[in-house]
């Protein structure tokens, strides 16, 4: 139970670096794949969702660096770390499904990064203390 703060950091980390991975394949993905005479990034609504998942990387890795600070430092408590690993990990979760979205029906084919990633960022909210359990970990500790 010592460790458990460094463990949820470490997966909000892994769920925060899949979402930029997903992103970077996304963009050149949609920047490749052309539908109606013209790739795919160029539609409003790609550049509006990629835009909204380059905004959440940007919040994403600055809480990651002040989490990380605190850790080190050997401050970062329980209920700190439960709050990264449950916004990266959903954050993630959210972001890859949006990803694999604009991937159409090749994000479903495994030859194709993000079907895997999509895939393995389910489990990413229930190891290491499911999502609802660390709402109850971040619940409790608001009644003063």
């Amino acid at each position: 139970m010592t460790l458990m703060p460094q463990e949820r950091l470490s997966q909000a980390i892994m769920g925060q670096a899949s979402v930029q991975r997903a992103m970077d394949d996304t963009v050149r993905f949609t920047s490749d794949r052309r539908a109606f005479g013209r790739s795919v990034f160029d539609f409003q609504n790609t550049q509006f969702v990629l835009a909204e998942i380059a905004t959440e990387l940007q919040v994403g890795w600055s809480h990651l660096d002040w989490a990380i600070n605190r850790h080190v430092a050997g401050k970062l408590t329980a209920v700190e770390a439960s709050a990264a690993k449950l916004w990266h990990t959903e954050t993630q979760w959210a972001s890859l499904d949006k990803c694999l979205q604009l991937h159409g029906g090749a994000g479903y084919m495994e030859e194709y990064p993000i079907a895997r990633m999509w895939r393995d960022a389910r489990v990413q909210r229930i190891y290491g203390g499911t999502s609802e359990i660390l709402k109850l970990v971040i619940g409790r500790s608001l009644k003063t």
